[in-house]
């Protein structure tokens, strides 16, 4: 793990697991399901599934196959927020928080494409993939406990359909053959 990222750690600590599942709780009593909010959440869910196939894979195919797959999955979720979802935060009276999800994200697909230059059954591989996947929780903490719930609540559900529709197209469009 390289300096700038045991900065990153240090600063950025981890949400407990009681916390993330209040949190996620919270927001799915908050979401109908079926709409921007629900889809979220289950693709929040998705990629943490995905992160532990990558970890768990036994041989350095396997461990890439999951690595393309969590790289797939994490890049049609964060377009469709960012096209979608913080744009729609910023509009709303959530300027900061959109700038710090799409600055989030950026240096979450960096690290991404960090991984590709690794040996995938190297400890440095797997140094690279906790680090990852510590900064993906901590931006999927913030999201579920805070930033999306607020938006959730300024929108009626006309607003709430429309977010829907655009944030489902937007995923859908870069997902391909990821499993989500």
């Amino acid at each position: 793990m390289g300096m700038l990222d045991k900065v990153v750690a240090a600063v950025t600590p981890e949400a407990s697991d009681e916390d993330r599942a209040e949190a996620r709780g919270k927001a799915r009593a908050l979401s109908a399901g079926d709409d921007w909010l629900g889809m979220v959440l289950d693709h929040h869910e998705a990629i943490e599934a995905a992160f532990a196939a990558v970890r768990s894979a036994s041989n350095e195919s396997a461990r890439r196959t999951a690595q393309e797959n969590l790289a797939g999955l994490l890049t049609a979720h964060s377009i469709a927020e960012e096209a979608v979802l913080y744009p729609a935060m910023a509009l709303t009276d959530q300027k900061s928080h959109a700038t710090e999800a799409y600055t989030e994200q950026s240096a979450a697909k960096i690290q991404t494409a960090a991984l590709d230059d690794l040996k995938p059954m190297s400890q440095d591989y797997l140094d690279k993939l906790e680090h990852l996947r510590a900064a993906v929780a901590h931006h999927v903490y913030e999201e579920e406990s805070t930033w999306f719930p607020a938006l959730w609540k300024t929108c009626d559900a006309s607003k709430r359909a429309k977010l829907s529709g655009l944030y489902q197209e937007q995923f859908e469009r870069y997902a391909g053959t990821v499993s989500a």
